[in-house]
Parts: structure tokens; sequence; C-alpha cells
């Protein structure tokens, strides 16, 4: 089965940081973006293998204007200066040893700001961790369906210094289909590291793993 739910119409623009489009330039950095199809969504980031991904990710958010939450690590959180600053930037603290909440707890957070007509993106490496996995996690895939939102593909493109989030879909239910398209789109995107890039499928099981 060939999937094809790509959503086109881009309603909801977005007014980013010249500040952050110029640090990029000079870093040698564009980003691609043209508005987002909703006020909700999940958008997930492909490949993470290096720590430089951070950084220049960060500043792609502040240059689109993209008010995005993001999933950590909860020990990462715990030092409070650096814990204040993480939640100031988007971020979620997640207990590795007890993730599954977490999944319920966003999608309740996305209905309810469909219902309010709120703004509430979120941004996840589906692989996890910048060493090699033998798959995605999928947490990603688990929000976007259950809540009914758009999934964004956005990519780093290291050889040609591009931050890209053009592409949004609508996930069908379908797994191996949805699985296929995404990995159509984002399978060949070069990281920092590209031996590093995990292969783009779900574990055994999607619902088993962390998010």
């Amino acid at each position: 089965m060939t999937v094809d739910l790509e959503l086109a119409q881009r309603p909801v623009q977005l007014q980013g940081s010249a500040l952050a489009r110029w640090l990029l330039g000079r870093a040698g950095w564009r980003v691609e973006f043209d508005g987002l199809p909703s006020r909700q969504g999940v958008v997930i980031v492909y490949p993470h293998t290096s720590n430089w991904d951070f950084p220049i990710g960060l500043l792609a958010k502040w240059a689109l204007g993209f008010p995005l939450s993001f999933w950590g690590k909860d020990s990462l959180f715990k030092l409070p200066p650096f814990g204040r600053w993480m939640r100031w930037i988007g971020g979620v603290p997640v207990d590795r040893k007890n993730p599954r909440g977490v999944v319920g707890q966003m999608v309740e957070r996305m209905q309810a700001a469909k219902a309010g007509d709120e703004f509430c993106w979120l941004a996840l490496a589906p692989e996890g961790t910048r060493s090699h996995a033998p798959h995605w996690r999928s947490g990603f895939y688990r929000v976007a369906l259950q809540a009914g939102v758009p999934l964004g593909l956005a990519y780093f493109d290291y050889p040609q210094r591009v931050v890209s989030a053009r592409r949004f879909m609508r996930l069908s239910g379908d797994v191996d289909a949805d699985m296929a398209a995404i990995a159509a789109y984002l399978g060949h995107r070069r990281g920092r590291k590209p031996h590093l890039a995990a292969p783009v499928r779900l574990p055994p099981g999607r619902d088993e793993g962390r998010p």
C-alpha cells in the first residue's frame, strides 16, 4: 500500500528572529520553511548524529519563530540554572525509566490545545540518541496518531547546510505504509556522521520501548 497524505496547505505563518537567521547564515546554514498546516502537531527531526544538531536546531527554531516543545532526559532538568533554561526553550522532562505516561499526557495536551485553538507543537528526534540505534522510538507516531494531528518531517542536511521543515503529512494508521512514506522522504538525508544514523523503522511490537 502506498500512502500519500501530504498536507500542502500552510495557513499558519510564523514570524521568526532576524538575528537567528543571520547567525545561521554566518555559520553557512539556511532554513527551508513555508508555514504550518495547523496550530497543533508533531515534528520529527532526522538524522540526529552529532552534538551540533542541538544548537543548529535551536537557532533554526528561533529563526522560524516556531515555539516548539521537546522531550529531554529528566536528569538534564535537575540542575536549577540549566533546568530553568531547558524549560524556557521548551523542554519537557521525561523519566526514561517510566516513559509510557508521557505519551498519554502529550495526547491530552494536544487535544486540549485543539479544543481551545491554542498553539502546541512537539519536536522529537525519533532515534532518541546520537549513537547508532537499530530502529526509531515510537512515541512520535503514537502521539500524532492518537491526537489526530499532523506529522512534520524535518531534517538536517550537513552536506548542503540546510535545516528543512517543509513536509507535513497526516498519518493513516497503517504503520508499515506510513513508515515507508516517511523513509522515502527522510531515509537518504545525511547528518554530520552518516554512519550513526538509525534506519527509518519502528521497533518490533511498535508500542514497545521508550517514547
